[in-house]
């Protein structure tokens, strides 16, 4: 039977780790997700684990300590957020090149600069090439549900993962939550038994060697294999999952899209403001729908170009800015998917959201304004837009 509790979004984090008991956790601390190895420090003090813990003096230390663990037959876990994840970049390359299921909780945050400690998708998109699986979530409850599903993906891919929530805004909020019971995770994530491994006497191995231009196209090409591969991996687990939760999950989610003129496809807690959203605009006879990205990496190109064949405008919204003078990352993944698609809805881009800037169901209200237009005149008009800027000439008011 479920366990009801409430939980902020760290915490979650931290039960579904004590849950699975890992071998080895490194971690340093940074806002907002100190509370996760904070919690499970808790867990380790007071016996209700075995792990063991690695006080390190940096992130990349961190994920230096996970690297080895896992190269050495250890089941390994971290957890971080900006500028921390960003100290990892170099090691993040590492870990996935090395095939090596590290599982990494990331608490999206803004990265630097100006200084900033709330909410956006620029930490985790800026590593969005990698090499390491992402899956994001909307609430507590998908946290939750997500880390549990995290390993049983990663461990099967031999890729790491990380699994990202939206910094403050779930990490911090405290909602209900359904739990499962600890023998039925630990029996859905199974023990972790690599056949090879750095300390194996039977079959010692190098890990990390230096790739001469003979063999390292083809490692790269091996790893990219991988990841096409983790597609039907994240859905096979999601399955099973199904079978011992009762929650379904995919590579995304579509929330009203049967009949859907105008959509927008989005990632993280937003997805929520934006079904509140679609809920008042269905209310007016409008025709809208939503589609939440889970999976990032590896991209559901295709299922998502299924998705929005129907649809005659597309609205996609990112939480990052990439710099790229024509869109931001989801918005170019999302373009690319629909490239060879026979009916292509007209689309457009919204950067929004950035360093914790408020997205209202007003907001969603003034994008599906916008597609219906678009619609009505046949025209998409300007693609790379910014919504939620305050206009400059009131600030100089």
């Amino acid at each position: 039977m479920a366990i009801k509790d409430r939980m902020s979004g760290n915490e979650a984090v931290a039960y579904a780790m004590k849950q699975i008991n890992p071998d080895v956790m490194g971690a340093f601390p940074i806002t907002p997700s100190t509370e996760i190895p904070q919690y499970f420090s808790k867990y380790i003090a007071d016996g209700e684990v075995e792990t063991e813990f690695v006080a390190v003096e940096s992130e990349h230390s961190a994920m230096s300590t996970c690297i080895g663990a896992s190269a050495a037959g250890a089941r390994a876990i971290t957890a971080t957020s900006s500028a921390g994840l960003a100290l990892m970049w170099e090691l993040l390359y590492v870990a996935a090149s090395s095939r090596l299921p590290v599982t990494m909780a990331v608490v999206n945050r803004a990265l630097t600069g100006p200084i900033n400690i709330n909410n956006d998708h620029s930490d985790s998109m800026g590593c969005r090439d990698s090499g390491w699986i992402q899956i994001y979530a909307e609430n507590n409850q998908e946290v939750y549900d997500n880390y549990i599903q995290a390993m049983p993906i990663a461990e099967h891919c031999r890729l790491p993962i990380m699994i990202c929530q939206d910094g403050f805004i779930t990490s911090h909020a405290v909602e209900n939550i359904e739990l499962m019971e600890d023998e039925k995770v630990k029996d859905f994530v199974g023990e972790y038994a690599p056949e090879n491994y750095l300390l194996k006497k039977e079959n010692p191995l190098a890990v990390g060697p230096y790739g001469i231009s003979p063999y390292y196209m083809e490692v790269k090409k091996a790893q990219a294999e991988a990841m096409k591969a983790a597609k039907a991996r994240v859905l096979e687990v999601a399955a099973e999952y199904e079978k011992v939760s009762g929650r379904k999950y995919g590579l995304f989610e579509e929330y009203r899209m049967d009949d859907a003129e105008a959509a927008v496809v989005v990632i993280g807690s937003s997805a929520g403001t934006g079904k509140d959203a679609v809920d008042a605009l269905r209310e007016e006879g409008k025709k809208v729908g939503l589609i939440k990205l889970r999976v990032f990496r590896p991209f559901p190109m295709e299922e998502l170009a299924v998705a929005l064949s129907k649809v005659k405008a597309v609205a996609v919204m990112d939480k990052s800015e990439g710099f790229s003078a024509s869109g931001g990352p989801v918005f170019a993944e999302t373009r690319s998917a629909l490239y060879d698609a026979d009916e292509r809805p007209m689309m457009v881009n919204y950067v929004y959201g950035l360093g914790g800037r408020d997205v209202t169901v007003d907001t969603f209200g003034e994008i599906y304004s916008e597609l219906f237009k678009m619609i009505e005149t046949g025209k998409t008009g300007e693609v790379y837009r910014h919504i939620g800027v305050r206009d400059l000439e009131e600030q100089k008011s």
